[in-house]
C-alpha cells in the first residue's frame, strides 16, 4: 500500500493519496481544488487516480472531488447519511451532461481500490453526514484496519467542533444537539483496536477545533488515553460543557463553503490565469468595488499603498484573513511578486475566490504615485500614547482578538470583535470616532486596520498589540 499526506499549511488541511501498488490504482480523500498536485504525485509513484472520497461537506475549503472527477473520470465516494439538508447536489451535473460515476455511502458500506478495502463508519457530530474510513490493506495479508481517515471527527488532541452549524452556518439552536450527537459518536470508539492509526483532516491552526495538535497522526489508543475532548466524554453534561467552551470565532467564508460544497464547486479546468495589469490600469481601479489584495509585508503596506487596498500578506493566516475580509462577489486584483503569483492564486481558489481579474507586480508598486495620485498610509500608535488618546471623546479602542483572549484581559472600554467576524459587525462600530485597533501582537490588527480604512474608518494600529500595551502598564518586557 502507498500512502501520502498532502498538507496545506495555510488551511492546516490534510488530503490523503492512498494507492494499491499492485494494480496501480489510487484514491484521494478530501482533496482541495488545485488537483494537479495529486495527479502529479500519483504519476510520480506509478499510480493513477481512479477515485476520490469525502469525509463530509467541508466548511473551511472548497472540495476538489468534482474537479478530479472531471479531469480523471474518478469515481466519487460520498456520504448518504444525514437528512435532506446534507445531501450532495452536484453528482448528476457533469459539465458535459449526465452524472459522475459515484457511490453514496452508508454506515457499514465498503469499497475497494485495488487490494485496499475502505469500510465506512458514520461519525456524526461535527456535521450530520460525517463519515470516516477504516483502511484495510489486504495486499499485505491484513484482515484488520491499519488506520482510519477520520476527517473532522478525531484530530490529534481534539475533536471536530459541533457548533459550526450555528456559529458559521446560522442554524440557531443547533450546537447543543450536535454536541450530544458527537458524545454518542465518541462512545462508539470502544469497538476500535488501540493500534488503529488516526489520519485526521486538520492539524494545528485549523478553526475546525480549538486545540488541535501539531503532530500529523496518532492512534486510537493514544487519543483515547490523552485526548482532552475524548477524556471529557465520561458523562454527557461534562462533555457538552467542555466541547462548546472556548471555540474560536469561525471565519466568515465558512458559511459559503458549506453551501458551495453541497451544491457543487464550480469546475475550473485548471488554474486561473489572470492578466498582468499596467500601472495605468492600476490607477484606474475602483477599490470600493473591486478588492485589491496587497500581499506585501505590513511595514511596506502601511508606509504606502493604493487607497482602498487590503493588507493580506501570504502568511499562514492568509486564507482565513482573505475569506473574512474580501466579499465573495468582488473581483480581486492582486499586488504580488511574480514568484508568489501561483501560490496566491492557489490559496484563493481553495476558498472559492475565483474572480481573480488581474495582478500587478508588487516590486513595481512605486510607479503608482503621480502628482495627482498618492499612496495612502496607516498610522501606528505606541502603547505609551494609548492612555492619553482613549480619554478623548473622539477616540475608541477595537480589540480584534478572539473572545477568549479578550476575557483573559483587555483595555478598559474596548469593543471586542474578532477580525474574522468584523465584516459582519461593522454596524457595531462608531463612525465618528478614531479607532485604535489591536490584537495580541499586531498581526491580526494590521489586517483589520486595512479593512476598516477601506470602509471609511479612521484607524491607527497599536504597535506590538495588547502584549506591548500590557507590558507598558507594568514596565515589564514584552514576551
Amino acid at each position: 500500500m502507498f500512502m501520502r499526506m498532502i498538507y496545506d499549511e495555510r488551511l492546516a488541511q490534510a488530503a490523503y493519496l492512498i494507492g494499491c501498488q499492485k494494480t496501480g490504482e489510487a484514491i484521494v480523500f478530501d482533496p482541495e481544488r488545485d488537483v494537479d498536485r495529486y495527479v502529479e504525485l500519483a504519476e510520480e509513484n506509478d499510480l493513477r487516480i481512479v477515485a476520490t472520497a469525502e469525509t463530509h461537506i467541508h466548511a473551511d475549503f472548497l472540495s476538489g472531488s468534482r474537479e478530479l472527477a472531471e479531469l480523471t473520470g474518478a469515481t466519487v465516494y460520498v456520504s448518504d447519511e444525514g437528512d435532506a439538508d446534507w445531501k450532495y447536489q452536484w453528482l448528476d451535473k457533469k459539465t458535459d451532461g449526465g452524472s459522475y460515476e459515484h457511490q453514496l455511502l452508508k454506515h457499514g458500506d465498503s469499497f475497494s481500490i485495488g487490494n485496499i478495502e475502505f469500510q465506512v463508519v458514520h461519525t456524526p457530530g461535527h456535521t450530520p453526514e460525517h463519515i470516516a474510513f477504516l483502511v484495510i490493506d489486504h495486499g499485505s495479508g491484513a484482515n484488520e484496519p491499519m488506520g482510519m481517515i477520520t476527517g473532522d471527527f478525531i484530530f490529534v488532541g481534539d475533536l471536530g467542533r459541533p457548533d459550526l452549524l450555528e456559529t458559521a452556518a446560522g442554524q440557531v439552536g443547533a450546537m447543543e444537539p450536535s454536541a450530544r450527537t458527537l458524545f454518542k459518536t465518541v462512545q462508539s470508539l470502544g469497538a476500535l483496536p488501540d493500534f488503529v492509526q488516526v489520519w485526521p483532516a486538520h492539524g494545528a491552526g485549523s478553526a475546525c477545533g480549538k486545540s488541535l495538535g501539531a503532530i500529523p497522526s496518532s492512534t486510537i489508543g493514544y487519543e483515547r488515553r490523552f485526548n482532552p475532548a475524548i477524556r471529557a466524554a465520561s458523562d454527557e453534561g461534562s462533555f457538552i460543557d467542555f466541547i462548546l467552551a472556548g471555540q474560536p470565532e469561525p471565519p466568515l467564508y465558512f458559511a459559503n463553503m458549506k453551501r458551495d460544497n453541497k451544491v457543487g464547486p464550480a469546475v475550473l479546468g485548471g488554474l486561473p490565469n489572470p492578466p498582468q495589469i499596467s500601472v495605468d490600469e492600476l490607477r484606474q481601479l475602483d477599490t470600493s468595488v473591486a478588492a485589491m489584495v496587497d500581499t506585501r509585508p505590513w511595514d511596506h503596506f502601511s508606509a504606502g499603498h493604493v487607497p482602498g487596498a487590503l493588507s493580506l500578506p501570504l502568511i499562514r493566516s492568509f486564507c482565513a484573513d482573505a475569506g473574512s475580509l474580501v466579499n465573495e462577489s468582488e473581483e480581486i486584483y492582486l499586488v504580488v511578486s511574480p514568484d508568489e503569483l501561483d501560490e496566491a492564486i492557489r490559496l484563493l481558489i481553495r476558498i472559492g475566490f475565483d474572480k481573480i481579474a488581474g495582478w500587478f507586480d508588487a516590486t513595481q508598486i512605486g510607479a503608482y504615485q503621480t502628482e495627482f495620485q498618492r499612496f495612502a498610509t496607516i498610522d501606528s500608535i505606541e502603547p505609551s500614547a494609548v492612555s492619553d488618546c482613549i480619554v478623548q471623546p473622539n477616540c475608541g479602542v477595537l480589540d480584534v482578538r478572539r473572545a477568549t483572549e479578550y476575557d483573559e484581559g483587555h483595555i478598559e472600554g474596548a469593543i471586542n470583535i474578532a477580525h474574522t467576524r468584523l465584516a459582519s459587525r461593522l454596524d457595531e462600530l462608531p463612525t465618528d470616532t478614531s479607532l485604535i485597533v489591536h490584537c495580541r501582537s499586531g498581526v491580526r490588527s494590521a489586517r483589520a486596520s486595512s479593512f476598516l480604512q477601506r470602509r471609511g474608518f479612521k484607524v491607527a494600529n497599536l504597535t506590538g498589540g495588547y502584549l506591548a500595551w500590557a507590558a507598558s502598564q507594568s514596565n515589564e518586557p514584552v514576551t
